[in-house]
């Protein structure tokens, strides 16, 4: 009896016949399809569509502390930022570690550990790395053995006080966001004489020419002669924020001083004084995976202030 012939599967489509296989047509031998010459690893070349690998090239120039992200973006448009030989133009830009990165021609070392400085900011210095009014900044007063800076934040002119720095412009945007939800304490001295009533806008929240202002943490120290010391303490920090809402309410700032900023205080550190976050408590206050052993803290005591801003807030 005659075997009935075996059932074969229907032949599949071999996956180089589809209409989107294979190089376009006039493509190199051997590229890839979609591929750009000097496209950087990060950059998408002929993948699906998705999040490329690797970080935008802001950042990255940012985490090496070469600028903030801000000041990376404008150094890539003047054209001075180059990817594998190939200067670049735009910011929108992926890369990985296996791409060359270099700034005038020098290359980008990889990024350090996460480092945080407290600087007691002295009155008369402005938080900006060069000032178009010619007025000193604090990077004239800092420690020349510091590397590249970036602060957190600003604290205006007349403002006094914690300021962080750091050398990495991810932790610095992290601690400037809101969203972060750190506490910024303030001791502040205002003309006038304030009551609780007066000072209840600034707790439930107050909207001056259109911005919004969160609550804040208002506590009334004492009563000075024509002078009141009080406690504030901010989850945002919108420019002159304090100084704004106390004119609002028909108070005068005096004097303004940044106690802490999160988890940070300014304890004993002195007008001018730098003093490095341990490496274990940047660790474990930001939430990053281990910890080397911590630098030298670079620290230094500046002259006295003039007289006049020698003069120190009392507590209850």
């Amino acid at each position: 009896m005659t075997k009935p012939p075996a059932r074969r599967s229907p032949a599949r489509p071999s996956p180089a016949a589809g209409p989107k296989s294979g190089p376009k047509t006039g493509a190199k031998p051997g590229a890839k399809a979609g591929a750009k010459p000097g496209t950087p690893s990060g950059a998408p070349s002929g993948a699906p569509a998705g999040t490329p690998a690797g970080d935008r090239i802001a950042k990255v120039l940012a985490r090496a502390g070469v600028a903030s992200r801000r000041e990376a973006e404008k150094m890539i448009e003047m054209g001075r930022v180059a990817v594998n030989g190939e200067i670049i133009t735009r910011a929108a830009l992926n890369v990985t570690d296996k791409d060359k990165v270099t700034v005038d021609g020098k290359p980008v070392d990889a990024p350090e550990d996460p480092r945080i400085w407290l600087y007691h900011k002295p009155a008369g210095l402005v938080t900006t790395t060069k000032d178009e009014q010619g007025r000193p900044t604090i990077y004239d007063d800092l420690p020349e053995e510091l590397p590249r800076v970036m602060s957190v934040g600003r604290l205006d002119l007349n403002s006094e006080g914690l300021l962080l720095l750091t050398n990495d412009g991810g932790i610095k945007r992290r601690l400037e966001l809101p969203s972060t939800g750190w506490l910024r304490k303030y001791r502040v001295r205002v003309n006038g004489k304030p009551s609780d009533d007066m000072l209840a806008p600034l707790r439930a929240g107050i909207v001056i020419d259109g911005q919004a202002f969160q609550p804040m943490e208002v506590t009334l120290d004492r009563q000075q002669g024509a002078n009141a010391w009080l406690t504030i303490g901010l989850r945002e920090g919108k420019n002159r924020e304090i100084r704004r809402a106390m004119t609002d309410i028909g108070l005068t700032v005096n004097r303004l001083i940044r106690v802490s900023y999160g988890p940070f205080q300014l304890g004993q550190l002195k007008q001018g004084e730098v003093q490095e976050v341990r490496s274990r408590v940047v660790r474990d206050q930001l939430g990053l995976e281990g910890a080397k052993s911590n630098r030298p803290q670079p620290t230094r005591r500046r002259k006295p202030a003039p007289d006049g801003a020698k003069e120190s807030p009392k507590r209850r």
